[in-house]
């Protein structure tokens, strides 16, 4: 059975001035999707388009915009609605924690549209660009939770050779590192199946249907080992608040995906 190392959450202290390891993983996530996005407007079809290194790099500025603003909000919505309309003040208190990925992607998929309507872009045409981008920001954001060691998993068999102790959760049941099963199903299967369906050419929506298809059916599998918020719990079926966001998420996709079926495919 292993112990939560208890990283220092401070990466480097210059003075007055701390960065933190959750914050460089941020950095990451956004580096690897500049990189990643560059890629993929390389790519005949979209370079036919028009795509510029400059678009995405406009597009990486909406992203950011929609991720921290749709993510916080999110939050404040999804899982603690009654504190932040009592104090709604308190969304802008970002230090204090608290971010939802289901609202992030929702900030998002706002951010795109804008962003489309500004270019004379087909919206689907931008999400189906920056989908397979996503789940190496999503994986970076796992290791900065491990990091933490927070967002720990439910308790674990003792036996379980990766079973892991974290003295966060004030216990000393040794658990799933769930955070770790996140990083690799949300984040490197999911990139790895994403960018290698995206290599050919794909009818519009249909990439964008199947990151919300992957992503909705990994993370509800990944919620199955990792342990509910404390102030929710379980909610109706035995099911997490963050299973309960995935359903929708996976049945968009699936009709996203299945009218792309019937689209012209795109000429390669």
């Amino acid at each position: 059975m292993l112990t939560h190392p208890q990283f220092d959450p401070v990466a480097l202290a210059l003075g007055p001035v701390q960065i933190h390891w959750y914050g460089l993983t941020y950095l990451v996530a956004f580096g690897l999707f500049l990189l990643l996005a560059t890629l993929r407007a390389r790519q005949p079809q979209y370079a036919r388009a028009g795509w510029s290194r400059r678009d995405v790099e406009d597009l990486l500025f909406w992203g950011v915009l929609g991720v921290v603003l749709g993510g916080r909000i999110g939050y404040a919505l999804f899982y603690k609605p009654g504190q932040y309309l009592a104090n709604p003040l308190e969304i802008l208190m970002v230090w204090k924690g608290g971010m939802s990925f289901h609202g992030g992607m929702l900030g998002v998929i706002t951010a795109m549209v804008l962003y489309a309507r500004s270019r004379g872009r087909r919206w689907l045409e931008v999400t189906d660009l920056i989908a397979p981008c996503v789940p190496t920001g999503l994986a970076s954001g796992r290791i900065g939770n491990f990091i933490n060691g927070e967002l720990w998993g439910r308790p674990a068999d003792p036996g379980l050779p990766w079973a892991m102790v974290f003295p966060q959760s004030a216990t000393n049941l040794p658990r799933h590192p769930s955070q770790i099963y996140q990083f690799l199903l949300e984040g490197l299967l999911l990139f790895v199946l994403l960018w290698l369906y995206a290599r050919r050419p794909r009818a519009t929506g249909a990439v964008s249907g199947a990151f919300l298809v992957g992503y909705g059916v990994l993370r509800f599998v990944a919620e199955y080992f990792r342990e509910p918020d404390s102030f929710l719990g379980p909610l109706a079926l035995g099911l997490s608040m963050g299973q309960w966001l995935c359903l929708p998420m996976i049945a968009a996709g699936a009709a996203l995906w299945a009218w792309a079926a019937r689209q012209a495919p795109r000429l390669g």
